[in-house]
């Protein structure tokens, strides 16, 4: 895979128009996009429509989280929409993530398209240690996302969401999983507030052995996203 195929630009907004415009400048300089909770709840699924009649790939980061029979509609709603990747969250259990995961394969069995990669998120790249012990989950940060991605794994699950400093974990864990990374930050780009707790840079993630990284602001938010997008491929080159 060529590096700048590893990037996945998280477009977090709720304008429609400049999703569109940032998903048109990075085309082809990057390997796909994210679309969130925000820009979901704010354009709908005719965001991902346009996206994909634009010709780009789309990563719909919903992190499902319901009972089984509810994620299982909203997997097959999704892969008929013909996204790349979807989460869930694991912390759903291993009957959620498999419903899920056949939900997504017969929505897109039925519509002659390949079902999107179900991704299980562990441990939100937001969340601190203390943050941890104090929601009550047990043990460490990393010993929590290695329980989770074996779950994730046992259910059928085609990848995980974790933080840049489980990769190791998650990898014995799940020898075969797509492993999506956000937590991205180059070393060289400020992005002023931050709400990521465990981050790495975009060379290290890879080097650490992510399949694609996450990266919102410091490509968004740059003066001009593609060469951004740009230099931080040729940082993961390097």
């Amino acid at each position: 895979m060529k590096a700048h195929e590893r990037i996945l630009v998280a477009l977090d907004t709720p304008d429609r128009r400049r999703a569109l415009d940032l998903a048109g400048a990075l085309r082809g300089r990057v390997g796909g996009v994210k679309v969130g909770l925000e820009l979901f709840s704010a354009a709908g699924p005719e965001m991902v429509h346009e996206l994909r009649e634009s010709g780009v790939d789309v990563f719909l980061d919903l992190k499902l989280h319901d009972i089984p029979n509810t994620v299982a509609g909203a997997a097959s709603a999704a892969a008929r929409l013909g996204v790349t990747f979807l989460t869930v969250h694991a912390l759903g259990g291993r009957e959620m993530i498999r419903r899920g995961v056949r939900g997504a394969a017969e929505a897109a069995a039925e519509t002659g398209q390949r079902p999107p990669v179900l991704l299980a998120v562990t441990i939100l790249t937001s969340h601190s240690e203390d943050d941890l012990r104090r929601i009550g989950v047990e043990g460490t940060g990393r010993e929590a996302v290695t329980r989770l991605a074996g779950l994730a794994r046992d259910a059928g699950a085609g990848g995980i969401v974790c933080s840049p400093l489980e990769i190791a974990e998650v990898r014995r864990a799940f020898p075969s999983a797509t492993l999506v990374v956000p937590g991205i930050r180059p070393a060289d780009l400020a992005v002023g507030s931050d709400d990521q707790a465990r981050t790495a840079t975009p060379a290290a993630a890879v080097r650490a052995g992510a399949d694609r990284i996450v990266i919102g602001r410091p490509i968004t938010a740059a003066a001009d996203p593609a060469v951004a997008a740009e230099a931080i491929a040729r940082g993961i080159d390097g």
